[in-house]
């Protein structure tokens, strides 16, 4: 049998015209692998100046339709995750950017605070409605931002109210569920994706500059 071919971490990339410089962000996908989504929103920080990577953390395994939803969460390694994560911030300040940013859904939510605990190069994180962050409790190094929905039908009310408790800067949308930023989806909450957006703007705006 032939052998296996050992490929770089593929990620998307968008970034604004000019030289690179300014900010950057890492946006981390969600359980359900790289979608259209995600690629509309990484163009849309584009447009805000952002030079902006999300990776393909499932790529060791195949890609996003290469097994189920729990052997894809399965396969993360943590340490291995986190060191593509870091990775990509990595490869942002080589391409000019002085600060960097991560932001994510769902998984990627979780990772976002992760890699806002335990992660390197990063400045600023803002998580979206992140699963298992209750479990998974630390104290952030950099300023981190986290959106939550009330009517969260994968994370639980109790582990919401823990985060809060944990972490000051937690905002809630009582009439979110889960996915309420993936536009174009039955679980696109307008006013509360509008509302998080610029909430987001403004506090990367805050912390990293451009």
């Amino acid at each position: 049998m032939p052998g296996v071919t050992h490929i770089s971490l593929p990620y998307f990339s968008a970034r604004p015209d000019g030289d690179g410089g300014g900010a950057g962000i890492v946006v981390i996908h969600e359980g359900g692998g790289m979608s259209p989504q995600l690629l509309r929103y990484c163009e849309r920080l584009a447009h805000e100046g952002y030079s902006v990577v999300a990776p393909d953390l499932f790529y060791r395994v195949g890609g996003p339709e290469a097994s189920d939803f729990g052997t894809l969460i399965g396969s993360l390694d943590a340490v291995t995750t986190q060191a593509d994560i870091n990775a990509m911030a990595a490869h942002l300040r080589r391409d000019g950017a002085g600060t960097v940013g991560v932001t994510g859904f769902c998984m990627g939510g979780r990772w976002t605070w992760r890699s806002a605990v335990w992660g390197e190069g990063f400045d600023a994180a803002v998580g979206f409605y992140g699963g298992g962050i209750a479990q998974d409790l630390g104290e952030p190094t950099i300023p981190t931002l986290l959106f939550f929905g009330g009517q969260d039908e994968w994370v639980p009310t109790p582990d919401i109210e823990s985060v809060q408790a944990h972490h000051e800067n937690t905002i809630v949308y009582p009439d979110a569920g889960h996915g309420f930023m993936r536009d174009g989806s039955e679980s696109y909450h307008e006013a509360s994706a509008v509302d998080a957006w610029g909430k987001m703007l403004a506090f990367f705006a805050e912390h990293l500059s451009q």
